[in-house]
């Protein structure tokens, strides 16, 4: 039998996926995305520019995309219903608030980026913890109990 006739435990699909679990899929990808282009940036800049420290640039640019895949993968498998992925997904979210404290902390342009990034983590945490979000992926409560 093929997925479609025979659909996995995993990934329910009795009813349509929820607009909260979306959302949440599309801010973790956003973040995602984020991470992603500043690892290009300060890869580019270590090959081709003139940064301080080139080994440092190529290294913070390699890490940065290398941590893109987390939440890329999240929001992937939270639009396909995938229940592993609300893991990831928060563990995303709790590293971006450290992050954005510490640009909330700076004197410059990097403040409305810290609000940014707090606003889309709280907001995603918020969505990824949600009751129907919880149920659409499938998570049982403790004991194997369904959360209503």
């Amino acid at each position: 039998m093929s997925r479609e006739q025979n659909p996995s435990p995993e990934a329910p699909t009795e009813e349509p996926r929820p607009g909260r679990l979306t959302a949440a899929a599309a801010l973790t990808a956003l973040e995602g995305l984020a991470l992603a282009a500043g690892g290009v940036y300060l890869l580019a800049l270590g090959l081709m520019g003139h940064p301080d420290d080139r080994q440092q640039a190529v290294t913070g640019g390699v890490t940065l995309l290398v941590l893109a895949l987390l939440p890329l993968l999240a929001a992937r498998g939270l639009l396909r219903r995938r229940s592993w992925s609300r893991g990831p997904g928060v563990i995303t979210q709790i590293m971006a608030l450290p992050v954005a404290y510490n640009l909330l902390q700076a004197d410059s342009v990097a403040i409305p980026a810290g609000i940014a990034l707090a606003v889309v983590a709280i907001a995603a945490l918020v969505l990824l913890v949600n009751p129907a979000t919880t149920r659409a992926l499938g998570i049982q409560g403790p004991g194997g109990v369904r959360e209503k």
